[in-house]
């Protein structure tokens, strides 16, 4: 089975990636284990909420081989296949460069020991050349199809150079490896030159860093065309929750309709104490109406889904994969047995009071193949914890220590300890489960621990 991946995408981001096959189907669950101290609950935080402000959905076409796409160069190449063909396969290639490039890039400056970080610079700027080289190999002649050329080729060259830049800006700066860094900084003036001989882009875009920026990100997209799904996520139950609320008014309005006859029998002429009733009956309404109305609406939608997200192609407008979302604040007793066994491995000191926020994706494909060259659906979820952290303390606290009778201190900064548990169910019905530590602070995420796996059938 596919492997499932939970990586920290940003500070304080999370990001969990999957496969799709064709004709599949897969869930994914994720139990968010938050701390009392946090300060998140339903009252704080609402499932809907996070959902649309928090949490993203992105679906794509993917090859297995990130360094060598799949995407041959004969695939953007004019003379071999349909004309009309061109665009798409020259997107096809241009997207899995830059995904493969991203994904490296972030891989290379993982690497704390710098013998081994260069190296591995040096080896990823190479495989970078070489994939340029091969996209650049065909030129169309024709006008059309030269402006989505040089698009594509304008923003990889810029994008390759802007990578290996924050590469070398962030990597150690040690004289033993002056040859290595001088080889990468010659490939970044390479590729700037290459975008100046080519008249790619204006001086006056040049010398706006904010209109270069917002260029490359126009092209950015134009390169997402065809590739990345275009997404329309729809809200479930709306008629159900219409249904609940136009029920309890109807319910609320009979009995006040009865209060205010039997009131209107007692009093056979309008006074101050009819008029005040009146006020009571109608103010208790509403009082109590949202509160009843909102408790008969959480009872009901427990366990049902809230939203559907339907993937289609971008070209022909074909549904290409059903994406059914769940969100909701669960109890202890409402875990899977599997999940709590794994909760229950913490030692006793981090077993604390906690809200448990469940989120499940159920995924469908409904295409039965995909494009030539992608045997795949990346399948990504990004999760945005700034939410649950803005209620934490601020500030760092003091460490004291006596040594020969000397009084020092040092500053320790407030870290808060998320656990999450990973369970992902293929089409077969395996199962992969995983409990995952997190650890933060206001600002960022300090570690991401993965702890034990199990998979059963």
């Amino acid at each position: 089975m596919h492997k499932i991946n939970l990586t920290q995408d940003e500070n304080l981001s999370l990001r969990v990636d999957y496969q799709l096959l064709p004709s599949d189907h897969q869930r994914l669950d994720l139990f968010f284990s938050l701390p009392d101290e946090m300060g998140i609950s339903s009252k704080t935080l609402t499932e809907e909420q996070y959902f649309h402000h928090s949490i993203q959905n992105h679906s794509a076409y993917n090859s297995d081989k990130l360094h060598v796409p799949l995407v041959r160069s004969r695939f953007i190449s004019q003379k071999k296949g349909e004309q009309s063909d061109y665009r798409l396969n020259l997107n096809l290639y241009s997207y899995q460069i830059r995904t493969a490039l991203d994904i490296d890039i972030k891989q290379t400056l993982k690497i704390k020991d710098t013998k081994e970080l260069y190296p591995q610079a040096i080896v990823l700027a190479e495989q970078t050349s070489d994939l340029l080289k091969k996209l650049r190999r065909y030129t169309p002649s024709d006008e059309k199809l030269r402006a989505y050329f040089e698009n594509a080729d304008n923003y990889l060259s810029w994008q390759v150079e802007q990578s290996f830049l924050k590469l070398l800006a962030s990597a150690p700066k040690s004289s033993d490896y002056a040859s290595e860094r001088k080889f990468l900084f010659n490939f970044c003036k390479r590729e700037n030159q290459y975008r100046a001989d080519n008249q790619y882009n204006s001086q006056i875009t040049l010398d706006d860093p904010n209109r270069i920026t917002n260029k490359m990100r126009l092209l950015q997209r134009l390169i997402e065309y065809g590739v990345v799904f275009q997404k329309k996520t729809k809200s479930l139950n709306t008629y159900l929750n219409r249904l609940v609320k136009g029920t309890v008014t109807a319910v609320i309005m009979a009995a006040v309709m009865v209060l205010v006859l039997n009131a209107r029998t007692n009093f056979t002429e309008v006074t101050v104490a009819f008029v005040g009733i009146l006020g009571v009956i109608y103010g208790l309404r509403e009082i109590f109406k949202e509160d009843i109305t909102r408790a008969i609406w959480r009872r009901i939608q427990k366990g049902l889904p809230k939203w559907k997200i339907i993937y289609s192609h971008s070209v022909n407008k074909s549904r290409i994969a059903t994406q059914t979302i769940w969100l909701e604040y669960i109890r202890n007793r409402d875990l899977p047995k599997q999940v709590d066994r794994l909760y229950q491995t913490r030692r006793q000191q981090n077993k604390q009071a906690a809200q448990l926020l469940h989120f499940r994706s159920d995924t469908k494909v409904n295409a039965k193949d995909f494009l030539p060259g992608y045997n795949n659906i990346q399948q990504r979820i990004y999760f945005n914890l700034t939410p649950f952290v803005r209620f934490l303390k601020k500030g760092e606290g003091r460490l004291y220590s006596l040594e020969n009778n000397k009084i020092s201190k040092q500053a320790v900064e407030r870290r808060y300890q998320i656990n999450v548990v990973l369970m992902h169910t293929n089409k077969q019905k395996r199962q992969q489960v995983q409990r995952f530590k997190i650890t933060l602070n206001r600002s960022t995420i300090i570690n991401i621990e993965a702890l034990e796996v199990r998979e059963a059938d």
